[in-house]
């Protein structure tokens, strides 16, 4: 099953079949004017609607018959309600000479009739767009100094307002009820920046608030839900600092349970892109100096793999969850790599020079690249690859027209099922790019000799998985001690004593005695982890009747003892 790619250019908007079975041939034509501003889909892909210079159309993406014209001029920026009921565009303020007279330049408009249900003055582009919860329940907007919320669409009764002082921005879960907001109030005179979490609609008082998060060094700072409306990762940005020309970056995690923490990032530098995983068991960030790091976490903001370094600047999860794209775009080589999350195996490796746009095709096998105008005015185009790395189109614009935007069709959610991962390259009939080597540069004098640099430029490193390592570092002490123990027996049994006493030796490792071997080492090894593991929860229940508060992830190994003490019994009965 391919859906369709909607495309704008100077040659107005088109619609072609994506891949597989990628036919360049328009499907259909929406708009030949040159004047289009700007497209958008609904949630579902059920709907498509652009705006024209005086007017905004929306149309039925499977038949493709305009359901509505609307006449509203100017229009610069457009987007539907989660259930594609309520279409909100927004076009630039304008005034009279006198600076009166402005008109509203944010419309809400009623997808079925095409009426007006509620005109209101937004002078910003930044956060312009109203934010629906899932179910389009809940729908809030920012006004001067307060959250005013209304509910079932119905926008002439303000339900709910949140007052806070010098709120700049929120974000609105988009997860099921209860509802959850988070709200970025900016710190002065000395006081600290802060997101407050809020469940939807208790805002009675600060100590309303489920979660909350204070920090001093934040200019801007971005907020990023999960689907479950669960868990929020905050970036918080500076303009400039004492370390960096470009300003510093930090990571914060917040849930709704109240839990809070800094993410741990090893390496310093910018922070360049975030990504929750569409299963929100885990997120991915990439981070520092070029080349950056790219590290997975989870929901207890532990790192659970390292990707090692490279050129890269953004990462992508396929609709599924189960792959992972890291690219290096913009001002990098537009190198691409695809890795296998559940193996946590990197499934290929190539390059997409000049991309500019990057979308997953929801069927999560496809993807699309695009360099479009008026980021590259030059080599406009877009591709469609497979994640083994075959390209499998490559449409190019014809001389003299220029390509503003791509968008894949989506879909409703569950249409496309997971499937096994493949490593071996797919089915194409257009040769790949060849991936040429640069080769470093020479001086002059040096050039035709067999000068070789004195060192690289960079030393990547490699990919490894932490809780590996982590386990391997942790056995590193017993298998040392394990040793010197073989080797004072083997002496022992030599000399038939200890010492110079003449002495059997004694079995000074209470551990073995307590566990015989099995005749299997790696059942032998098991055993010894579980029993230590137990050994250390019994510690902290000592702790706890003490008196001592616990850490959450000391609680969570509480909890784990019953299967513990299963798992152990069943390797020494088996």
């Amino acid at each position: 099953m391919a859906t369709s790619i909607a495309l704008r250019g100077s040659e107005g908007i088109w619609l072609v079949n994506g891949a597989p079975g990628h036919d360049p041939t328009p499907i259909h034509r929406c708009d030949e004017s040159k004047t289009c501003k700007t497209m958008a889909y609904s949630f579902d892909g059920s709907l498509f609607a652009w705006a024209t210079a005086d007017s905004v159309y929306i149309m039925d993406a499977e038949t493709h018959t305009v359901r509505q014209q609307l006449q509203q001029t100017r229009v610069a920026d457009m987007r539907f309600s989660p259930k594609g009921t309520v279409l909100a565009t927004w076009g630039a303020y304008y005034t009279d000479r006198d600076g009166k007279g402005g008109e509203p330049n944010l419309i809400l408009w009623d997808v079925a009739s095409g009426a007006v249900r509620r005109s209101f003055i937004q002078k910003k582009q930044i956060n312009w767009e109203p934010q629906w919860s899932c179910d389009e329940v809940v729908c809030g907007r920012t006004v001067n100094n307060e959250l005013q919320f209304f509910e079932n669409n119905n926008f002439e009764t303000i339900e709910q307002k949140l007052h806070l002082q010098k709120v700049v921005s929120f974000s609105m879960a988009q997860g099921p009820a209860p509802y959850m907001i988070s709200a970025y109030v900016a710190g002065s005179k000395g006081q600290p920046s802060y997101v407050r979490v809020y469940q939807y609609p208790n805002f009675g008082g600060p100590a309303a608030a489920v979660a909350n998060k204070s920090f001093y060094k934040a200019d801007r700072v971005n907020m990023y839900w999960n689907k479950t409306g669960t868990s929020l990762v905050i970036l918080t940005s500076t303009e400039s600092s004492d370390s960096s020309y470009y300003g510093d970056q930090c990571l914060h995690y917040v849930s709704t349970t109240g839990d809070s923490c800094l993410v741990p990032l090893d390496k310093k530098g910018p922070i360049y892109s975030i990504e929750w995983s569409p299963k929100n068991n885990e997120f991915c960030v990439l981070y520092g100096y070029m080349p950056s790091k790219s590290t997975l976490f989870n929901l207890k903001c532990e790192p659970v793999f390292d990707f090692g370094t490279g050129p890269r600047n953004h990462c992508f999860y396929n609709p599924q969850g189960n792959i992972l794209c890291l690219a290096g775009f913009g001002n990098l080589a537009g190198h691409v790599e695809f890795w296998d999350l559940k193996q946590k195996k990197e499934i290929s490796k190539f390059k997409a020079s000049d991309t500019t746009t990057f979308y997953w095709s929801p069927d999560g096998e496809h993807f699309l690249t695009a360099t479009v105008s008026p980021r590259l005015r030059v080599g406009n185009c877009y591709k469609l690859w497979h994640y083994t790395g075959s390209l499998l189109a490559h449409e190019p614009t014809p001389d003299g027209h220029e390509l503003w935007e791509v968008k894949w069709r989506p879909v409703p959610a569950g249409t496309f099922k997971e499937k096994p991962v493949r490593y071996k390259p797919a089915e194409s009939g257009i040769a790949s790019p060849e991936n040429k080597k640069t080769e470093a540069y020479r001086p002059p004098q040096a050039r035709g000799t067999d000068y070789t640099p004195a060192a690289k430029l960079h030393e990547y490193e490699p990919a490894s998985n932490i809780r590996q390592q982590a386990q391997a570092t942790a056995d590193k002490p017993a298998s040392k001690n394990k040793k010197k123990r073989d080797a004072k027996k083997a002496k022992a049994t030599e000399d038939g004593t200890q010492g110079d006493r003449g002495e059997p030796a004694p079995e000074n490792d209470q551990s073995a005695a307590a566990a015989p071997s099995t005749g299997d080492p790696e059942k032998d090894k098991k055993i010894r982890n579980l029993r230590k593991k137990i050994q250390q929860i019994d510690k902290l229940k000592e702790q706890q009747k003490s008196g001592k508060t616990l850490e959450k992830n000391q609680l969570d190994k509480l909890k784990t003892e019953a299967d513990l003490v299963k798992e152990l019994e069943d390797l020494e009965l088996g």
